[in-house]
């Protein structure tokens, strides 16, 4: 799935200067906060790229990157201002069948919060993944000021 304008949103994604914000200091802290706030072993910052999902901030086992046709974060920024919630992966629809959820890392609960730069265009998300499913949801504006904050730092210029 691509998002309406696809190619604004790349060329916001190529502005972001990633290798200057890959394993940013303040970013990896965030993800740890994340995992924190959720009670999670996985807590990650991720951008979408063109065919892939970069993760350039992260607490817990989780791949640095992904194909986008796999990722849960890039179902994600379809809503931007809206947090995306699968409390039981292996129950969804939308990924049952995903190798992500079937094998390695055996994703089961999964909350994504879009980041968006300043035109509003989602450029990834910022998610916590747990391996058990999940009836009770984290704290989602703790969450949701968490990836403001990132936001704030993804859009700061060198």
């Amino acid at each position: 799935m691509i998002v309406a304008d696809e190619a604004a949103r790349q060329a916001a994604v190529d502005r972001l200067d990633l290798p200057a914000k890959r394993w940013d200091e303040r970013l990896q802290q965030i993800a740890g906060r994340a995992a924190d706030i959720a009670q999670t072993p996985i807590g990650a910052i991720s951008v979408v790229d063109r065919a892939r999902q970069w993760m350039i901030a992260k607490r817990g086992p989780v791949d640095d990157e992904v194909p986008r046709a796999l990722s849960f974060c890039a179902m994600a920024i379809h809503r931007p201002g809206e947090a995306m919630i699968v409390p039981d992966a292996a129950q969804d629809p939308r990924f049952a069948s995903n190798p992500f959820v079937t094998g390695t890392p055996a994703i089961r609960f999964y909350v994504g919060i879009p980041l968006v730069d300043r035109a509003g265009y989602p450029l990834g998300a910022l998610c916590v993944v747990d391996h058990e499913p999940r009836d009770q949801m984290p704290d989602l504006y703790d969450l949701s000021a968490l990836a403001r904050e990132a936001e704030r730092i993804f859009t700061q210029t060198n």
